[in-house]
């Protein structure tokens, strides 16, 4: 088994958020920074990450400049809204939740129930 992670469903546009959180970044470099912060263990693929963001800019939650890229290339740069700033605060609070219950869950011991 490979060191890297499936994607849950419903989870791309969390990490999209989280990854442009830390700072303005071109699609490609959202790319780089989602397989950074998880280790390597996410890497999302281009024909999925591009329309995600076209998404989360027609609903508000990015927004989208055009700028030169690190390479002298002109870029699409995206960076959060005060919007995505909340929905990043709800979801990421949520998926905490769940992840807390789920090692509850998974930790439990016969003698425990």
């Amino acid at each position: 088994m490979s060191g890297q992670a499936q994607l849950l469903p419903g989870t791309l546009d969390l990490l999209i958020l989280k990854a442009v959180s830390l700072g303005p970044l071109h699609g490609y470099g959202v790319l780089l920074r989602i397989g950074q912060i998880s280790g390597q263990a996410l890497l999302i693929e281009q024909g999925a990450l591009y329309p995600a963001l076209f998404r989360l800019v027609r609903q508000g939650l990015l927004k989208a400049t055009w700028g030169t890229s690190e390479n002298n290339r002109r870029a699409k740069f995206y960076e959060l809204t005060s919007l995505g700033r909340k929905r990043l605060r709800e979801e990421a609070a949520g998926w905490n939740r769940l992840v807390t219950a789920m090692a509850s869950a998974l930790g439990a011991q016969a003698e425990e129930v």
